[in-house]
C-alpha cells in the first residue's frame, strides 16, 4: 500500500515478478471495486489498484488544478503512468471501470508502447453531453457526494438488494467519503472526454465489457467501441448494471482472464481477442 504525497494510493497484490497489470476504478468507488476479480488476477500477475484523486486514500490535490473545467481524462493517465514508472514497469496490461476505463483507452491512444493490453468494464467513448456532468461537478463542489447516495445504486446496480450487500454498501461508503474537490474534477475530466473520432487509432487487444442492463453506459456504448477500435471484442453481462464486476463477478472474471491469456499468447490466445467481435452474452 502506497502512502507517498505524491503517488496516487495504491495496493499490490501478486507475485514480484509477474506480469504487471493496473486496474482503474469508476467514478465514486475506491479501489475496493476490483476486490471481486482480486484473487484469480493476482494468481499470474502483479496487480496494482489505484485510488481517484479525492477518492479513497488519494488526496484530492494531486491534480495540478482543482478549478471548475481545469482537470482532464489526460491529467488522470499522467497519475497512472507516475504509478507505473515509479514502480519500474515500462509496460502493462490495463484494465479499468467506466472512468477507470476511459483512463486506459486514453493511455493506449496516446501511449501505447506503454500498454501491452487493454480492458474497458462498463466504459464509453463519450460518457454524454457534457453540460450534465459539469452540472454534477457544480452540484458536488456546492452540497458534497451526499445527495447523490439516493440515485447511485440504481446505476450501478440492477439488482435492489445488492446496495445492501455488504460489498455494495462498502462502496456506497466510498462515496459518501469521497472528497467533493475530487469527485467534481473527475466530472469535468468525464465532460471533456470524446474519443470517438480517434478509436480507429488504438492498436492494443482490447477487451469491452458491458452490462447489459447498465443505465450509465448502455450497451451500445460498448458496442461503439468495440465497432471502433480495430483489435477489440465484446462481451456482455447479463443482470448486470454499471458495476457489472462487483454484480457479476464470476462473468467479469472469467472475461478478464480468457483476455489476458489471449493477450499474453496463452493456451486460448491464438490471434489474440482482435480474431472474435460482439463474441459473447453471459448470464452468470
Amino acid at each position: 500500500m502506497s502512502s507517498s504525497p505524491h503517488l496516487l494510493h495504491h495496493d499490490l497484490d501478486g507475485p514480484a515478478g509477474a506480469p504487471p497489470l493496473v486496474l482503474g476504478p469508476s467514478l465514486g468507488t475506491s479501489l475496493a471495486v476490483w476486490e471481486p476479480q482480486l484473487s484469480a488476477l493476482s494468481r499470474t500477475h502483479r496487480v496494482m489498484r489505484f485510488d481517484l484523486p479525492g477518492h479513497g486514500g488519494s488526496p484530492a490535490d494531486l491534480l495540478p488544478d482543482l478549478s471548475p473545467g481545469a482537470t482532464s481524462v489526460a491529467d488522470l493517465a499522467r497519475l497512472v503512468l507516475d504509478l507505473a514508472d515509479h514502480h519500474g514497469w515500462a509496460g502493462f496490461h490495463y484494465a479499468g471501470v467506466s472512468l477507470g476505463g476511459a483512463i486506459g483507452a486514453h493511455l493506449a491512444l496516446h501511449h501505447p508502447g506503454r500498454i501491452i493490453s487493454l480492458a474497458v468494464v462498463c466504459s464509453s467513448a463519450r460518457f454524454g453531453e457534457p453540460g450534465a456532468w459539469w452540472d454534477r461537478a457544480r452540484s458536488v463542489r456546492d452540497e458534497g457526494t451526499g445527495p447523490l447516495l439516493a440515485t447511485a445504486p440504481g446505476r450501478w446496480f440492477a439488482a435492489a438488494g445488492t446496495a445492501a450487500t455488504p460489498r455494495g454498501a462498502g462502496l456506497l461508503a466510498d462515496l459518501a467519503g469521497t472528497d467533493p474537490a475530487g469527485y467534481a474534477a473527475c466530472c469535468d475530466a468525464l465532460a471533456g472526454y470524446d474519443l470517438r473520432a480517434e478509436l480507429a487509432e488504438i492498436d492494443t487487444p482490447t477487451l469491452v465489457v458491458a452490462g447489459r442492463q447498465d443505465p450509465a453506459t448502455p450497451p451500445a456504448h460498448a458496442r461503439e467501441l468495440t465497432d471502433g477500435i480495430p483489435r477489440a471484442s465484446l462481451v456482455e453481462i447479463a443482470g448486470a448494471a454499471h458495476l457489472a464486476g462487483v454484480e457479476r463477478p464470476e462473468a467479469v472474471t472469467a472475461a478478464l482472464c480468457a483476455h489476458l491469456r489471449a493477450a499474453s499468447g496463452g493456451p486460448d490466445g491464438a490471434g489474440g481477442p482482435a480474431d472474435a467481435r460482439h463474441d459473447a452474452t453471459l448470464s452468470a
